[in-house]
């Protein structure tokens, strides 16, 4: 009699009808003994994955309640505060779910903190993708994914923030149609298109709607998919080490161990997820009450990720406005949020193209970097957070003014010296700080490490042992790629003629020099031969007769 359960007849039949008509057992086989690496730093990417399927859930339950009308109705909800206030439909709803729907307030706050998650997870991913140096080829493509994401995600947030209508959210929106109309010559159109005519309007609710619910979300969804399948294709990067080469990767096979680690993962973050939903409150609505313009309320601030445009038109100075043909023309709206973003987000897009441009490495890499031993690529990723929070900590200068008790105008002039200042230099202490620790690691290899244990000869003379380091400790710190700086070729070849490029040639010697002129090159095993016989003369001399001192260490 056969022992073999009905759920498993079943299973084996389902995957033998699947494998005959889609060869699904060549699929599962081949993805299911796909390698990866283990490594904290890569859940950063899975914060990001399983906050996005956070998001869908929580955002799926609400939109069974949500009504996307601005059509004004009269409130009549339990939250007596409000009680015969004119409010719009989207307002009502959204007070509704919170008050009224079982479940509902806790579905908003995880939606909402899902989302603000998502957000900082895709961030500082990309900056541990950026110090890594993961974004090098054949990764370029997916660098420009990870970069289009994050610049979605922050629209994404923006607009679900702004659909409930509030107060709060009414003032935000009210500032981002300001940027809009300072573009020059079309940013009226753009917003009599937007609003459907002059703000706030009726239908920008529901065109909020399609673009927060469908629009952006398939999008997202789309390159989603398209990353996770890149980095099937090109392999997982992995941290030098012992064993791992641009060849291979060393890991845990996707089915059955690394599966289980992510599906545990999952239901971690959706855990922490819930706990700060349920007891901390985030957008509470009914506070603020619905979006009126004339009424704004003090100390207002935007979500962080916004935070940092609000924080550069506050710092930038309003004579800059001029008019010219009876018109009004607003820079200091214009290039703080839309030209200062650009000169960010643009480079940021490029960089992958432009170190290969400047190193001249078209090689593929599989390896990642030490932040330390790319200091002028560290330094400039610190430069840029440098500058992303000073602004960010603008966008809050009366709120710093009214809990310090400072002067607001004094504050303003500060940080419009500070952007100027402060990134350059960030720039310069992390790459000193870089450098540095490159010579400690070479003092290291050479040396041994420190153990904390003195010796004294016969003569008198006081020392401590160094301790030499194992073959893999080792191995991590001399197992690294140190660039020269380039030398610009000639004009011209030995031929006489002039070679293509040459005028970008020179560019590109002087980038490279800034890149790499100072550096810390790599022990040689010349050096770590002759440091070697160097440390067994100092252990015989020391050993006849020498008397240990405990360290006080």
């Amino acid at each position: 009699m056969s022992t073999t359960s009905p759920i498993t007849k079943a299973g084996s039949t389902t995957g033998n009808w699947l494998d005959e008509r889609l060869g699904a057992s060549k699929v599962v086989n081949g993805f299911s003994r796909k390698i990866f690496p283990d490594h904290w730093s890569f859940m950063l990417g899975e914060v990001a994955l399983y906050s996005f399927v956070i998001l869908l859930l929580s955002g799926t339950f609400l939109t069974f309640f949500f009504v996307p009308s601005a059509s004004e109705v009269v409130y009549d909800g339990p939250y007596t505060t409000l009680a015969g206030q004119h409010v719009s439909e989207a307002f009502d709803s959204t007070m509704h779910i919170s008050f009224e729907v079982r479940g509902g307030l806790l579905m908003r706050q995880i939606h909402h903190w899902a989302a603000l998650i998502f957000v900082v997870s895709i961030i500082v991913h990309m900056f541990r993708i950026f110090f890594t140096g993961a974004f090098r080829k054949p990764r370029e493509m997916n660098w420009v994914i990870g970069m289009i994401l994050a610049i979605l995600a922050i629209a994404e947030g923006f607009l679900g923030y702004s659909m409930p209508d509030d107060l709060l959210s009414g003032n935000g929106l009210r500032i981002a149609q300001g940027i809009i109309l300072g573009i020059p010559v079309v940013g009226s159109y753009i917003s009599y298109f937007l609003f459907g005519g002059g703000f706030p309007g009726d239908a920008f609710i529901a065109r909020f709607y399609v673009l927060h619910v469908l629009l952006i979300p398939a999008i997202m969804l789309a390159l989603i998919t398209f990353h996770l399948i890149l980095v099937v294709v090109h392999k997982h990067t992995q941290y030098p080490g012992p064993g791992r080469t641009n060849s291979n990767v060393v890991g845990f096979p996707l089915f059955p161990i690394y599966t289980a680690k992510a599906g545990g993962f999952f239901f971690i973050v959706f855990g922490v997820t819930s706990l700060m939903a349920a007891l901390f409150t985030i957008n509470a609505i009914w506070i603020y009450g619905p979006y009126d313009p004339s009424p704004i309320g003090a100390g207002a601030q935007p979500d962080f990720y916004m935070g940092f445009l609000d924080g550069a038109v506050r710092i930038t100075p309003g004579f800059l406005e001029f008019e010219a043909f009876g018109f009004t023309i607003s820079p200091n709206i214009f290039l703080p949020t839309l030209v200062l973003p650009g000169l960010m987000v643009t480079p940021a897009l490029l960089y992958p193209w432009i170190e290969a441009w400047v190193t001249g490495d078209k090689r593929e890499h599989h390896l990642l970097d030490r932040p330390r031993n790319v200091p002028t690529r560290t330094g400039l990723g610190v430069m840029a957070i440098t500058l992303y929070v000073l602004l960010w900590i603008s966008g809050g200068n009366d709120v710093i003014a009214t809990h310090l008790h400072l002067s607001i105008n004094d504050i303003t002039y500060f940080l419009r010296g500070a952007v100027f200042i402060l990134p350059p230099l960030a720039y310069v202490i992390t790459k000193r700080i870089c450098l540095g620790l490159q010579r400690n690691d070479r003092e290291k290899v050479l040396h041994g490490r420190e153990t904390g244990r003195v010796f004294r000869t016969e003569e008198g003379e006081v020392f401590e042992l160094h301790a030499p380091l194992s073959a893999s400790d080792r191995w991590l710190l001399v197992g690294f790629e140190s660039p020269v700086a380039g030398s610009a070729l000639p004009a011209s070849d030995a031929a006489g003629v002039r070679r293509p490029g040459g005028k970008l040639e020179g560019l590109r010697q002087k980038i490279s020099k800034f890149y790499f002129e100072d550096r810390v090159a790599p022990v040689t095993p010349a050096e770590l031969e002759a440091a070697h016989h160097h440390g067994e003369h100092e252990e015989i001399s020391a050993s006849g007769g020498a008397k240990p001192i405990e360290s006080g260490h």
